[in-house]
C-alpha cells in the first residue's frame, strides 16, 4: 500500500479524489504567491501590469535600464498566473 493509498484511507477519501484535491491546493498556493510577486513588482513601478510597464517604457516615464529584468519576470509571471487559472477552472 502507498503513503497515498494509507492516507486516503486514513480521511476516508478516494486516492484520486485526494491527489485533485492536493493538486488544486497545490496550484492556488502557487497562484497566491505569483500574485504576490506580481503585485510588489507591479508597486514597484506604479503599474498595474505588464501592457501597462511596457507603456510607460515607451513613454520614458520608466528608465528601460531599471525596468528590464522586472519587465520579463513580470511578463513571465503573468503567463504562469494565466495557466494556473486554466488548470484550476479543469478540476
Amino acid at each position: 500500500m502507498t503513503v497515498m493509498d494509507m492516507v486516503a484511507k486514513e480521511l476516508h477519501m478516494k486516492p484520486k479524489e485526494l491527489l485533485e484535491e492536493s493538486l488544486k491546493v497545490y496550484l492556488e498556493k502557487r497562484l497566491t504567491k505569483i500574485e504576490a510577486d506580481i503585485f510588489l513588482i507591479a508597486k514597484k513601478h506604479g503599474v498595474k501590469d505588464v501592457f501597462e510597464l511596457d507603456a510607460k517604457i515607451k513613454e520614458g516615464l520608466i528608465s528601460e535600464k531599471t525596468a528590464y529584468d522586472d519587465y520579463f519576470v513580470l511578463d513571465n509571471l503573468e503567463a504562469e498566473r494565466e495557466k494556473i487559472k486554466e488548470f484550476l477552472e479543469k478540476i
